[in-house]
């Protein structure tokens, strides 16, 4: 009784997929895998030098930006 078997495992499953369902379990493991991937490019990031705003200019010279600009009333 001191170890669980893979019965209880899969009951213990099941009881969870009830509960939860499928989709919001599928739902937190994407939001863990992003967790652990931002987390990685984070770490391996530091060791890269970071872009320079001239880089980013001449990355973004192309692009076209449509915004709705709304004027502020003072009150």
């Amino acid at each position: 009784m001191g170890s669980m078997s893979i019965w209880h495992w899969l009951i213990v499953l099941v009881v969870v997929m009830l509960v939860f369902g499928t989709k919001k379990l599928g739902n937190i493991g994407s939001d863990l895998g992003k967790a652990v991937k931002g987390f990685k490019d984070g770490v391996k990031g530091e060791e890269e030098k970071p872009a320079t705003t001239q880089q980013v200019a001449d990355k973004t010279a192309g692009a076209t930006i449509d915004v709705d600009a709304k004027e502020k009333s003072k009150q």
